[in-house]
């Protein structure tokens, strides 16, 4: 789970996430990471040695709690914003993990040549928000992070599925109020779905959900029971304690 720290240089904060087993710097400004990441990375799933890719990874928190959890991947972040390359490329090496991880600046909607069909799972965490909806907020990182466009969800999808091999897995997370957009872009390219709802507190609607999919196959789309993510006085629930804690994997 992130928590603030004193400010290092001038523009960012030091923290940590998976309860101090990963070392994590963000901006002071624009976005800040929440648990979406943390919930996306224990829900990738890949064969062991296998190499995996994140579309977007921003300053790096999936990628470093994925490679925490599993010390085998080898894993790529692609990251358009070259600022927040550059700070998830000092977020893997103050992690020590450099040999494990490596992150293009790149747009990973249109991911170089070079990578296509070559890894076992693709994740990713696209923006939430369509921009004719709200007001933009006046840091452009954030604005990046968080605002697209209605189409882009389908450009994302594109990206990794160009990026996996065949039968590899991608996971997204995204709003569950868009989760028709997103079932619509798998269209014919992917099956074995599995739509996985969090709900805020027992009884309450879905805000969020996680959908894995694997390229090519034709299998039904499965409804998962999903995870309840904090108890009536506001803790979270002890299963989300795990994975924001202790790192564990995500049933799905």
């Amino acid at each position: 789970m992130p928590e603030r720290a004193s400010e290092h240089a001038c523009d960012t904060t030091c923290g940590t996430l998976l309860d101090g087993r990963v070392r994590f710097a963000q901006p002071v400004k624009g976005y800040r990471v929440a648990i979406d990441p943390v919930l996306l990375a224990a829900a990738v799933t890949a064969p062991e040695r296998g190499r995996v890719v994140e579309l977007g990874c921003g300053a790096g928190a999936a990628l470093l709690c994925l490679a925490t959890r599993r010390t085998d991947l080898r894993l790529v972040g692609i990251e358009i914003d070259a600022d927040s390359a550059k700070l998830a490329r000092a977020n893997v090496a103050a992690n020590g993990i450099g040999e494990r991880i490596e992150v293009l600046a790149a747009d990973a909607r249109r991911p170089p040549s070079s990578l296509k069909a070559s890894f076992d799972a693709a994740f990713f965490n696209p923006p939430h928000l369509i921009d004719a909806s709200v007001a933009p907020p006046p840091d452009a990182g954030k604005r990046r992070a968080t605002i697209g466009t209605r189409g882009d969800i389908a450009r994302w999808v594109g990206g990794a599925l160009a990026l996996l091999r065949p039968k590899g897995s991608l996971i997204v997370i995204h709003r569950a109020d868009r989760l028709d957009e997103l079932l619509a872009a798998l269209g014919p390219a992917a099956g074995e779905i599995v739509v996985f709802p969090f709900w805020p507190r027992q009884g309450e609607a879905a805000r969020r959900v996680i959908v894995r999919a694997r390229k090519g196959l034709r299998s039904p789309l499965r409804l998962a029971p999903g995870l309840v993510l904090h108890r009536a006085d506001g803790r979270y629930t002890e299963a989300v304690e795990r994975i924001l804690r202790q790192g564990d994997a995500l049933a799905i």
